[in-house]
């Protein structure tokens, strides 16, 4: 292990490591102290401020009653609005990656089979595999808040999310985008397909599978569903075979674009034109919109004569003063294609009608499109 990937700390007199994790890429802290059920939450909060990571040694549920009161003072500086909609963003975005660093210094221990030997814990061994996968041999540190998101997931991907379009739940995995948000499956049910019924489609960025699935049961023949991620690339190929759709739906990437043309191809990018801070994150945010423009510029040689592509995207990015339309419709001229008709609706999350928020009248605005696009 290098020395960038390990974190050391003296216990009982003698000086440990453990091999450091953080989804988050956060770096590991440079300093780790031991603490435990006497250490208070003003301590702990000033210590990880100043870049300490501190290592629990006590109870399980005293830890997670630790993190909820160093949030409350974390929260308690969140920045106020700022004069555009834009600066808004960024210093909402800046201050929720110095709140991730912060609490994200409250580690604990894997020991070398993921188990968590802390008082009162939870078995984390099954969530760990499904989301780390086998263990690596040895410790490994993590921080408390990432563990806690682990579990999280471990109770998603049991229950599943509910997708009425389908008829049928989807369970997503550990890192992998929850289509929480129907909105935008709902517009891929409802959208007139192209006059005569594609035999072979493209979905790219599928994550979960659920717009390839949707495809598929809307009476596509082939679906070719391609992601970045190998979690996701595991996650869509799972819920597919679970819904009998594995035979006419092939996962594979991580290249955007299949090999070949289709009839109908559809991407649903983030968007969000902003740097992730999570691998959770890249769901939503894309630096520069790279992947839009990738749709869009390979879009045109990769449709069939007559085929459409289908972008699924938010104007929340223009509400919000990070793109223009006008960027936007250059960017489909540029690639040679053109829109022939377009679907909207509106967002129906907590978010757009939670006057707190502090780009509240962005959300409560933001209109949701399918762009119907052909080559020219």
């Amino acid at each position: 292990m290098s020395a960038s990937s390990t974190v050391l700390w003296t216990e009982d007199r003698q000086s440990l490591s453990a091999r450091w994790h953080s989804e988050n890429q956060l770096p590991p802290p440079g300093r780790v102290i031991v603490v435990d059920d006497r250490t208070n939450a003003a301590t702990a909060h000033r210590l990880a401020c100043e870049g300490t990571g501190l290592l629990w040694r006590g109870d399980f549920h005293n830890a997670r009653g630790l993190l909820r009161a160093m949030e409350r003072r974390v929260d308690r500086k969140t920045p106020s609005p700022g004069r555009t909609p834009a600066e808004t963003f960024r210093l909402q975005r800046r201050f929720r990656a110095h709140r991730a660093r912060v609490l994200g210094r409250l580690l604990v221990v894997l020991e070398d089979d993921h188990a968590l030997a802390l008082r009162r814990a939870p078995d984390v061994r099954r969530a760990c595999a499904e989301a780390y996968g086998p263990p690596p041999g040895g410790r490994t540190a993590i921080s408390l808040r990432e563990l806690l998101g682990v579990l999280g997931a471990r109770q998603w991907r049991a229950k599943g999310v509910e997708i009425p379009a389908l008829g049928a739940r989807l369970r997503p995995h550990y890192g992998v985008f929850a289509p929480v948000r129907g909105e935008y499956v709902d517009l891929v049910a409802q959208a007139p397909l192209p006059r005569l019924v594609p035999r072979t489609a493209f979905d790219l960025g599928t994550g979960t599978g659920v717009l390839a699935a949707l495809l598929a049961r809307r009476g596509v023949e082939r679906v070719v569903a391609t992601d970045l991620s190998a979690r996701a690339r595991v996650c869509a190929h799972d819920n597919l075979r679970r819904l009998g759709l594995a035979e006419r739906v092939r996962v594979t990437g991580p290249e955007l674009f299949p090999e070949g043309r289709a009839g109908l191809i559809v991407c649903n990018p983030p968007w969000i034109p902003a740097r992730p801070t999570s691998t959770l994150e890249q769901g939503v945010y894309d630096p520069d919109g790279a992947m839009l423009h990738g749709f869009l510029s390979g879009l045109a040689p990769h449709l069939e004569p007559g085929g459409e592509g289908w972008l699924i995207l938010s104007d929340l990015a223009e509400r919000v003063g990070l793109r223009t339309g006008d960027e936007l419709r250059a960017a489909i001229d540029s690639a040679g294609l053109r829109v022939v008709g377009r679907i909207d609706t509106r967002p129906r999350h907590s978010r757009a009608a939670d006057p707190g928020d502090p780009l509240h009248a962005a959300r409560a605005a933001e209109v949701v499109s399918l762009w119907r696009l052909t080559a020219v």
